[in-house]
């Protein structure tokens, strides 16, 4: 049985990989696209929009068919991202999946 105190290192090495790994998350830019690419959505680790590029070909369509490639390419982004930071959060714990919405103590 291992002891205690390399319990606790264990855990603060994995602490700090763990805020390593949100940091990296935070600075992802992760992009979606809609429409064959007509409408792109990118947002960053926290899912803000940091762009949205539409071709100005969809100009000549209905209004509700570009609100409808936006939301769409929106889904597709946050639907990236989700994989990613579960992708790099499975490198930190080994692949133990964590429960929705888990923070680590930083």
């Amino acid at each position: 049985m291992a002891n205690f105190s390399e319990i606790l290192d264990q855990a603060k090495k994995m602490q700090e990989k763990m805020k390593q790994t949100q940091e990296m998350i935070k600075n992802l830019e992760i992009t979606g696209n809609a429409g064959g690419n007509l409408v792109k959505i990118t947002l960053n680790g926290d899912s803000e929009i940091k762009k949205i590029d539409i071709d100005k070909s969809i100009f000549n369509e209905k209004k509700e068919m570009l609100e409808d490639l936006i939301i769409a390419a929106h889904t597709d982004a946050k639907q990236k991202l989700k994989i990613k930071t579960n992708e790099e959060i499975s490198k930190v714990t080994g692949g133990v999946n964590l429960p929705e919405g888990f923070k680590f103590p930083l």
